[in-house]
């Protein structure tokens, strides 16, 4: 059924204010120093015409990887790309960073690989992180090694590599910001801890690394513990969670994460996707939704669900911080094959907009430029239409957040926060996610639109706006992005949205 809504202007209430770098995004370790990651997808998978190949067993993960050499991150698209979406924050991380030994001294230069780690970090590649942080005038969130080449399960922690990292970073004049024990502990071994690593291991470890981390760099934010919860998240809506792949490697619970600890982060963090893609669908597929689900109300629900169970923990553990979602993105995985489509507009936008109405902290998309669910795309740091969409929100939507006060519904998600420019107003971001019916806005007044959409095709590679494709133009320059003016009332197209400046 069609709907009708009516946006109001003056005598907002205001729900709270939030973190201008809300929209953030990591940069894999792996693509720092190069390793494996998600096999891409094909052309005919990313536009739903080939079905993604079923896989049998866990024989067969190896097949869904392949090698992708380091990220350039001097490329001066990709810094372009990047500084264009604002001073955010910067995450380097992954689960491959628990696993990467930092060698600054040139000890493995030929190609060896120290025993009980995976990968090497050399002193080249964390100065060109360094320096792309500073060039995107961003901040820096790290994660540090915590595997079999550092200790075993049985021997405490210590800050051997760990102050490498921390002591370079700091005379090169660029200091870590915040930072997080290991990436994803809920899984233990299967992210790179020692064999045999328990929970109460990991709570002996956290408390020594936070204690070392309080006396050593004062000024460093320590977050955590960024996990995933498969037993608290798998209650959403549909049934379907948003652990992610800490679904299908469950080996404990947040709780036992925090218990006994003696020290606590100063922000806490966890980890949300909408289940898990076609890529680990025969893994566990109740975890797994399909493109045709992609845009209901069960669907889009899923984020702001998962940000009321993590808010329990947060409150349970950290009370007063605020929530930082570390890793974020349509499916864990590697992301869907409509990932890198308009389709994935609909989810990121809506997960930005409900965030907000909830709590306060960062979400930290995964990732940047690389995978299917990268806002570019690895290699030519193309953008994707999600790039255009948080760049649309980081230019718009300001900090304080207002209360729609129109219930969320198919068709109808309305989100509403103050003008980015400082101005006296509101900005609206509506979404239409009927898959059939148009949405009529009733504006209150004159108001400058921007209309995104797929032009007709909800998983176009390119997105449009107000009618006008988004894609570079000369020399990497944005495309006009400016919006239309209109007053009375604009109709929005099934799986349309639009952002509406008053």
């Amino acid at each position: 059924m069609a709907k009708n809504i009516k946006l109001e202007f003056g005598n907002l209430d205001m729900i709270r204010t939030v973190d201008e770098k809300l929209a953030s995004y990591n940069v894999e370790m792996t693509e720092v120093t190069g390793g494996t990651f998600w096999r891409a997808y094909t052309p005919e998978q990313i536009a739903g015409t080939e079905k993604f190949p079923v896989m049998k067993d866990m024989s067969e993960f190896a097949t869904l990887m392949q090698w992708y050499d380091p990220i350039d991150l001097y490329n001066p698209r990709l810094r372009k790309l990047a500084k264009a979406l604002g001073k955010l924050w910067v995450r380097v991380s992954g689960t491959w960073a628990t696993k990467t030994y930092y060698d600054f001294d040139g000890e493995y230069t030929d190609g060896k690989v120290p025993e009980g780690y995976m990968s090497v970090l050399t002193k080249d590649q964390w100065i060109g992180v360094l320096e792309f942080v500073k060039a995107v005038d961003g901040k820096l969130l790290v994660s540090v090694n915590n595997c079999p080449g550092l200790h075993s399960a049985k021997e405490p922690w210590h800050p051997t590599q760990a102050e490498k990292l921390f002591a370079f970073s700091t005379q090169y004049g660029i200091p870590i910001d915040a930072v997080e024990f290991m990436n994803e502990p809920n899984m233990l071994e299967y992210s790179g801890a020692p064999a045999g690593y328990t929970p109460a291991d990991f709570v002996r470890d956290q408390d020594l690394f936070h204690n070392w981390v309080r006396k050593s760099y004062p000024n460093c934010i320590v977050v955590g513990p960024s996990s995933t919860d498969s037993q608290a998240a798998s209650m959403g809506p549909g049934g379907k969670g948003g652990a992610g792949v800490g679904d299908v490697m469950y080996a404990c619970t947040t709780d036992e994460l925090f218990d006994g600890t003696t020290t606590r982060p100063d922000i806490f963090s966890y980890h949300y996707y909408n289940g898990i893609s076609e890529r680990l669908e025969s893994m566990m597929p109740a975890a797994h939704w399909s493109a045709e689900e992609a845009q209901s109300e069960e669907y889009l629900a899923t984020s702001g669900h998962i940000a009321r169970v993590y808010g329990a923990f947060r409150d349970k553990y950290v009370p007063g911080s605020p929530m930082w979602v570390t890793e974020s993105g349509d499916a864990g995985g590697g992301g869907d094959t409509w990932g890198s489509t308009y389709l994935e507009v609909l989810r990121t936008l809506n997960e930005l907009g409900s965030f907000a109405t909830i709590t306060d902290g960062i979400i930290f998309h995964n990732t940047l430029a690389s995978s299917d669910y990268g806002w570019l795309k690895h290699g030519s740091f193309e953008p994707r239409p999600n790039y255009f969409a948080v760049l649309l929100w980081n230019t718009l939507m300001g900090t304080t957040v207002y209360d729609s006060k129109i219930p969320g519904s198919e068709g109808a998600h309305v989100y509403c926060h103050s003008r980015k420019d400082g101005k006296d107003g509101c900005v609206y971001l509506v979404i239409n996610n009927s898959k059939t019916d148009v949405t009529a806005v009733e504006l209150p007044k004159e108001a400058v639109k921007y209309v995104i959409d797929g032009n007709g095709n909800i998983r176009s590679t390119v997105m449009y706006l107000n009618g006008k494709a988004l894609v570079l133009g000369e020399n990497d320059e944005l495309p006009d992005m400016r919006g239309e003016v209109v007053s009375g009332t604009v109709e929005l197209a099934p799986g349309s949205c639009a952002f509406f400046v008053l």
